[in-house]
């Protein structure tokens, strides 16, 4: 996930440059608000949408979250978990791409036990030492158990929506720290969850006994993991273990390294990468196809 390793990496490549961390952060800034731009001119050409703030009723408190989805019709629904930044401009224009496509789609704010979103506004005040010190006890708050509370209040809630096809199957996805949530939201609700997509996830691998590649077999869902070639080259044998565990456990999973660093999806991300992006938004339409 976006970690010190991240970071350093992206210094590297700022220097590399000749520019300094805040040049960088200015110079992605800008970069990012052309992306959306330029997402947002397409969405325009697409179907009416609807979008508004919702509040759902966790065991844990209540969780601040935005629904969209096109006005007219029912669409399976999709719970997208943002990344280490939380809830911002940046997914909300993701969450109405996705919902264009055919889905009622709900934002979620992983961080509601702390805060109600936005914390943070771009990826880039992650980097930031204010932005750790806003976040890190934020995500110390955030419990394995608790993420599976979360997935069972939020698929209910998307269940008792008039705009969810609750004939067919909910999908989710997750970015960065939140791809192993999607994975849990599998597990949690299998007779619900059909479809999970992972987009360069971190700790999806590890030696606990609830790893998340290890939850794979309790779930019922495909998936798509979409691994960062940073990242796979710090723990090349994570994409190994997730196809060794999907296949033991019969479910479907594609597992694939892109050519692009950790982040790469995510559109205010300093190493978004329109090409790779774009790759996999369509593996993700492809898998959520079968919903």
């Amino acid at each position: 996930m976006c970690d010190e390793f991240t970071l350093a990496e992206d210094d590297a490549k700022a220097a590399a440059r000749g520019l300094s961390r805040r040049d960088f952060a200015t110079l992605t800034a800008m970069s990012a608000a052309t992306a959306m731009t330029c997402v947002q001119d397409a969405l325009a050409a697409g179907p009416a949408l609807v979008e508004r703030e919702v509040s759902i009723a966790t065991p844990d408190g209540l969780a601040d979250a935005v629904l969209i989805h096109p006005a007219q019709g029912k669409y399976p629904g999709v719970i997208l978990w943002p990344d280490i930044a939380g809830l911002r401009t940046a997914y909300k224009v993701m969450a109405r791409r996705l919902a264009s496509d055919g889905y009622t789609v709900l934002l979620v704010n992983h961080y509601y036990r702390s805060a109600k979103a936005p914390i943070l506004t771009t990826l880039s005040e992650w980097r930031t030492p204010e932005g750790q010190a806003k976040l890190k006890p934020m995500i110390a708050a955030i419990s394995n158990e608790g993420i599976v509370r979360d997935a069972k209040a939020f698929v209910a809630f998307l269940d008792s929506q008039a705009a969810v096809d609750t004939k067919r199957k909910i999908g989710t996805s997750g970015y960065c720290m939140t791809g192993p949530y999607a994975v849990r939201t599998a597990a949690a609700v299998p007779g619900r969850v059909g479809a999970a997509a992972s987009f360069h996830g971190g700790g999806l691998v590890n030696e606990e006994a609830d790893s998340p590649h290890k939850l794979i077999g309790a779930s019922k869902a495909r998936f798509l993991f979409a691994i960062a070639q940073n990242d796979d080259a710090r723990s090349p044998s994570d994409k190994d273990a997730l196809k060794a565990a999907a296949q033991a456990s019969g479910r479907a999973a594609e597992v694939e390294v892109y050519h692009a660093d950790h982040g790469w999806c995510t559109l205010d991300a300093p190493s978004y990468d329109k090409g790779e992006a774009e790759r996999a938004w369509a593996r993700q339409l492809a898998l959520f196809a079968g919903l």
